[in-house]
Formats: structure tokens, C-alpha cells, sequence
């Protein structure tokens, strides 16, 4: 497969990491991305690698997986470091999970004894026990679950550096330039349809988030359930006295909405997000940034003094089952790798790895075989 030309659809993080392990392997590699790279939900995120906290009893293989690619994260940033010579904001402070009202405490409690069944590596701490660790937090926090496994990672200099190290392998890069049509003849991708005319190929790859549904081509029984999820962020810069170290996350029974604060080793304070099911409406609204100051202000009350540097919106792309599609479709030679909503950053490692593999090998790995297409057709 060494030898043979391969187009990925989508220049975010999951088609330039698989972009640049394929490339890595020899591949003769072509990406067409809509837009510029990894400036889409890629740049919108947070960077929060964060399986523990994000844990659910109905998504176990979701978390297996999750766990199994946040393990690989110290591989991918020093292999990613060295080859692109920059730092990718790797942190591994940790994640603390707070409550302040008497409901969100018993939600805190619900959400710590899960995690104890999960067999997860937490720690139910007192609110003066995380003020301890986090000065800045409310003193209305009266407990807190301490995930100190779940880290993070600068999202925007992952995608630039992914772009990087991509290109320096020898993959080429199309910016600006949607695929209109995924070209199929009888039952086999051939290749795709741009605005350059047809791209033939040996296999196409779709890792065009949110928007891998819209592309046409495909056989509605194959097209990829996946919905853009709106997601309004901020950025505030910190100061003296109010210099976070770990990701702050909020249980919130009532309003205002959760919050979570992601420090960057930059200054920057990100505060994120909103969740909304809006198609692809991307406007920055006063109710989202009020909530989510609102959500802020209540777990930091510093944050009041805070300047706001930048706001932005995201589409995250959303599964019916809220987990990727990852792997063979029933068309020769098309793969997805896609569908990933909040949790696109974090299995980027593992994603890259297995489709670079599946593809060099043909053979699908255990780890993303729960994640195919055909799950959605089982009974």
C-alpha cells in the first residue's frame, strides 16, 4: 500500500495526523481541505484530554478507547515534538471537578461513585482541600473530585505543528479546495471530484468533521451520521493572583450551565462551552458568553477581573452515539475517520495510528473495530 496515492478529506487534526503517520510510512499522500487547516473544530477546541472526567456508564467502549489514546499522548507528543522541533503545550497538571450548590454536590457524588465502579483513578476532596491545590476557586466550593490522570494538550499548536510535520514528509496539502463528490464505480472509491476536476486515488479517507455528511457521492445507506454541534467559547488572559494550573470543571445541577477552564502555558485562560443544536449557525451570542462568564465567575470569582483577549464558535462533529466512525465502509477503498464531537483531540493519537495502520496493513485493529459504520445498522 506503500506505493499507492491516498486522498484524505479534511485538514484538521485526525486527516493531518493520519496524513502524516501514512506519510510517514512511505504513502504517497494528498489532503483537500475546505477551509485552512486545522482551523476548524481543531482550533475551536480546548485541548482537555480528559477520559475520566468525561466518563459515561453507556459509552464504555468510548472510554476504553479514550484511556487507550490519552496512554499513547507522551509517544505522540515527543515523536510530533522532535519531528517539528516546537512545543505542543502538553500539560499534566490534572482536572478538578467541582460542586458548590447542594444539588451539584449529590450530582458530584453520583459522578464519583460511577467513576469508582469504572475502576478510575480519582479522589473525593473537600472544598479546602482543593482550594489547596487551586487558591483561586470559589470559597463556596465545598468538594471536588480530583482526576489527576486526565491532562491537556494546546490544541492550536498541535494542529500547526500536525501540519508541519506533515508537509516536511512529503504530503501535499490543498487548502481552500472542497471535495464536491466522493467518486464510487461500481462499489469501489476511485477517487473524488474538486474544483480542479477528478482526483483519482487508491483510497479515499473521509475526516471532514462535521461536515462529512454534506459531501455528495456517497450511497445514502453509507452516509456517516454526523451533525455539527455549536460549541461558544472565550479566552481571558490571567494575572498575578489568579494563575490556574489545573483544568477546572463545574457540576452544575441548575444554572448556570457547567463550565470548564483550561489554563495554557501562554497566560490564556480558555473557558468553554456551550452546546447547542443549531446546524451550522456559527454566531457568538450574548447568552452563550453571559453563561459561560456566569459558570466562570461562580467556580473563580477572579475571573471577574480577568480581560477577555479573543471569543470564538466551533462545530463539533456529533455521532448518533456520540463516538467516531472509524474504519472499512461498505464501498472498496473508502475509510472513515470521523464523528468524534468533544472528544476529536484526544483520540487523535490512537486514530491516526490504527487508519494509518488499517490502511497499510488492511487489517482493522481491536481497538477501533466497536467503532465501524455497521454499528448503526445492528440490531
Amino acid at each position: 500500500m506503500k506505493n499507492n496515492k491516498i486522498i484524505i478529506i479534511g485538514g484538521g487534526v485526525i486527516g493531518l495526523g493520519i496524513g502524516w503517520q501514512l506519510a510517514k510510512a512511505g504513502a504517497a499522500v494528498t489532503i483537500y481541505e475546505r477551509g485552512q487547516a486545522g482551523r476548524g473544530a481543531s482550533w475551536a477546541a480546548a485541548g482537555m484530554l480528559g477520559p475520566i472526567a468525561e466518563a459515561h456508564i453507556d459509552e464504555l467502549d468510548l472510554l476504553k478507547l479514550s484511556n487507550q489514546s490519552l496512554a499513547r499522548y507522551p509517544e505522540w507528543v515527543d515523536e510530533l515534538e522532535t519531528e517539528t522541533e516546537m512545543r505542543i503545550g502538553y500539560r499534566a497538571e490534572g482536572t478538578l471537578i467541582i460542586g458548590i450548590e447542594p444539588d451539584d454536590i449529590y450530582q458530584l457524588r453520583h459522578t464519583y461513585a460511577l467513576q469508582q465502579d469504572l475502576g478510575l483513578n480519582v479522589e473525593w476532596l473537600s472544598g479546602e482541600e482543593a482550594r489547596e491545590i487551586e487558591g483561586a476557586l470559589s470559597p463556596y466550593v465545598t468538594a471536588a473530585i480530583r482526576c489527576e490522570t486526565d491532562h491537556q494538550v494546546d490544541n492550536r499548536l498541535m494542529a500547526q505543528a500536525l501540519q508541519r510535520a506533515y508537509q516536511r514528509r512529503g504530503g501535499v496539502l490543498h487548502q481552500n479546495s472542497a471535495v464536491e463528490r466522493i467518486v464510487i464505480e461500481n462499489g469501489t472509491a476511485t477517487g473524488v471530484q474538486t474544483q480542479d476536476g477528478f482526483q483519482g486515488a487508491d483510497v479515499c479517507i473521509l475526516a471532514a468533521g462535521c461536515w462529512s455528511g454534506q459531501i455528495s457521492g456517497l450511497p445514502d445507506t453509507i452516509i456517516p451520521p454526523v451533525r455539527p454541534v455549536k460549541g461558544q467559547m472565550l479566552a481571558l488572559q490571567m494575572r498575578e493572583g489568579i494563575m490556574i494550573k489545573n483544568v477546572i470543571r463545574t457540576v452544575k445541577a441548575r444554572y448556570p450551565m457547567p463550565v470548564y477552564l483550561v489554563p495554557r502555558t501562554d497566560g490564556r485562560l480558555i473557558v468553554g462551552a456551550t452546546t447547542e443544536e443549531l446546524g451550522f449557525d456559527t454566531d457568538l451570542t450574548v447568552r452563550g458568553i453571559y453563561e459561560l462568564l456566569h459558570g466562570a465567575c461562580e467556580a473563580v470569582p477572579g475571573v471577574y477581573e480577568l480581560p477577555v483577549i479573543e471569543t470564538w464558535t466551533g462545530l463539533r462533529p456529533g455521532s448518533n452515539d456520540n463516538a467516531p466512525i472509524l474504519g472499512k465502509t461498505p464501498v472498496e477503498n473508502l475509510i472513515y475517520a470521523t464523528g468524534h464531537y468533544r472528544n476529536g483531540i484526544l483520540l487523535t493519537p490512537i486514530t491516526a495510528y490504527e487508519i494509518a495502520e488499517l490502511i497499510l496493513t488492511g487489517e482493522t485493529s481491536e481497538a477501533i473495530a466497536p467503532f465501524q459504520l455497521d454499528r448503526f445498522s445492528k440490531s
